[in-house]
């Protein structure tokens, strides 16, 4: 399997993605100063949703996802099989490391290092919510942050949709064990409707679009299609981090010492996935354009179904709902510093 898009001197990023950081920032202020100016238009977007899934925000991610579809080589996956590395570090670390470390840390932080701070009962409620995230290694997003760093797309769609469909069997035991329960329902339709949104519908955009411009001028038509819409996966990203700050801009304001508290084990286990999971590929001599996304993957979270079923297990005003939600709002100023910091290591690794 070949990566065509060779990367610039930094790391593939233009100019404006080199100064995202700023961006995303602006778009949180934006989003957070709008949810309370107009809290009406981000209510009536919120509704908008199938399966607990907002439809706003899932154009916005199929927008995202569909440049790297169209960097899909087919051809390529017969062949996956011979560099197995990335994939077994990927599954690895989402479904043996990163549940229980996700829950551990919320142990820690919850019924102790926060004990003074937090009521016992929302203090559980936390560490539900959590045990949740923990549990959902990201479907979606995980392609723009692979994109970014200029990741295998073959491989990546092969990483995650291998995710998915453990996804399936193991989500629901590891988080009934977590939590101490047996009669967790997970909302398969959200789960479900999420794939199709996510990644096959996008797919098949993508196939469709490769083959015409493949059948037009080969490899270099697909480069040259991928850098001209490549600016709708950035404009995306920072439409859709308006609207996830402007439909919580609110809760934002009222509690911040809480989310400020939740963010810290949330902090913490991102970071902590990444490195495991990168130092692992580094030692194990991966290719950086599958050692990325294979660290990414790990680190983001399917944080559509980890909320969907906390609203469906504890309420849509429960602390377990707000602990979702706060990944969420962590998730993408600590993806952007981990594709920086992937994009400045590259040499790190072989070509």
């Amino acid at each position: 399997m070949t990566d065509h898009t060779a990367p610039d001197a930094t790391g593939g990023m233009g100019r404006f993605e080199r100064w995202l950081s700023v961006w995303v920032a602006l778009a949180i202020g934006a989003g957070i100063t709008l949810g309370n100016l107009i809290p009406g238009l981000f209510q009536g977007l919120a509704a908008l949703e199938i399966a607990s899934v907002n439809l706003p925000v899932a154009l916005l991610i199929w927008a995202m996802v569909y440049p790297m579809m169209v960097g899909v080589d087919f051809s390529a996956l017969s062949h996956i099989g011979d560099r197995p590395k990335g994939l077994i570090i990927t599954l690895l670390v989402n479904w043996l490391i990163k549940p229980f470390t996700m829950a551990a840390l919320g142990v820690l932080f919850f019924n102790h290092v926060f004990a003074g701070l937090i009521p016992p009962d929302d203090a559980q409620a936390y560490l539900a919510g959590l045990i949740l995230l923990g549990a959902a290694p990201c479907t979606a997003m995980v392609f723009v942050w692979s994109q970014l760093t200029r990741g295998d797309a073959t491989y990546t769609l092969v990483q995650v949709s291998v995710n998915d469909v453990i996804m399936v069997f193991a989500f629901a035991p590891i988080v009934a064990f977590l939590l101490g329960v047996t009669d967790i329902e997970v909302p398969w339709e959200t789960l479900l409707l999420s794939v199709v949104l996510y990644i096959l519908i996008p797919l098949a955009a993508g196939i469709l679009t490769r083959s015409r411009l493949m059948a037009q001028g080969g490899e270099t038509a697909v480069d040259a299609f991928r850098d001209r819409v490549k600016p709708i996966t950035v404009i995306g990203l920072l439409v859709t981090v308006v609207l996830l700050f402007g439909f919580q801009g609110q809760v934002i304001l009222d509690t911040p010492l809480i989310i400020a508290l939740i963010a810290v084990p949330l902090l913490i286990q991102s970071y902590g996935i990444f490195f495991v999971a990168y130092g692992m590929a580094k030692l194990w001599k991966v290719p950086f354009n599958v050692a990325a996304p294979c660290a990414l993957i790990g680190t983001s979270n399917f944080f559509e179904l980890a909320v969907a079923v906390a609203i469906s297990l504890f309420g849509l005003g429960s602390g377990a709902a707000l602990a979702t939600v706060v990944g969420v709002l962590v998730e993408v100023p600590v993806m952007l510093s981990l594709v920086a910091f992937a994009n400045r290591t590259r040499h790190w690794f072989p070509g």
